[in-house]
């Protein structure tokens, strides 16, 4: 993968585990992610994970980053590992989306209503998102001779599910009384997470374990 002799400043970057050798010139970390990405394209993979200084860096929403980093490194999947990795990737956001939640239940008891529903308004645009990353998951990755309902009946019933939850903690939002908002995120949105969480659990344990729709395709 070297290519280039000129290091990055002070700059250590590393792909798989590997040094990389990236040109002078590139000496930002959007330059520098960018060429990784590039990389990775060469060799039929994708740039799945990066990090700055021992941080994880979100791939699609990156906050800014100024130019004191010492250490980039990034990882890379096959094309194969596609699905389990945005499988993972949703289960990360639910998790997040949790402790959010979890942390909101004590926060909105000790605000008004006024802010109670406000903070509830802001944390229900994030529910989806552990959704959204599902949906790029192929349907024909993994059937039903593996006991488990196709992706595709998982997401409707989720989100189904989920524009119910949001409709009933709107309702106690009408009421003057923040904690009745606060019951709601523990009593409907809380379980409604821990039951996603569960259910790409199992998603994520059966793609692992199972051979990839391409092949099945193509055999």
């Amino acid at each position: 993968m070297d290519s280039f002799d000129s290091p990055v400043g002070e700059v250590k970057v590393k792909l798989d585990g590997a040094p990389i050798s990236v040109p002078s010139e590139r000496r930002t970390y959007s330059a520098i992610r960018s060429y990784l990405e590039a990389l990775a394209l060469q060799q039929q993979r994708i740039l799945c994970w990066i990090t700055v200084d021992g941080e994880p860096v979100h791939l699609t929403q990156p906050r800014h980053i100024g130019d004191d980093f010492a250490h980039v490194e990034g990882e890379t999947m096959d094309l194969n590992e596609v699905p389990v990795h945005l499988i993972k990737g949703a289960l990360h956001q639910t998790a997040a989306a949790r402790a959010r939640v979890q942390s909101a239940v004590d926060l909105i008891l000790i605000n008004d209503s006024v802010r109670a529903r406000e903070l509830w308004w802001t944390l229900s645009t994030v529910l989806k998102e552990p959704l959204l990353t599902l949906s790029l998951v192929p349907d024909t990755i993994c059937g039903p001779e593996n006991g488990r309902a196709p992706l595709i009946q998982l997401r409707k019933w989720q989100l189904q599910q989920l524009g119910c939850v949001i409709q009933d903690v709107d309702e106690a939002c009408r009421w003057e009384d923040a904690a009745m908002v606060s019951d709601a995120l523990e009593q409907r949105v809380m379980p409604w997470l821990d039951n996603l969480h569960e259910s790409l659990q199992l998603w994520h344990e059966t793609v692992s374990s199972a051979p990839s729709a391409t092949a099945r395709h193509d055999a």
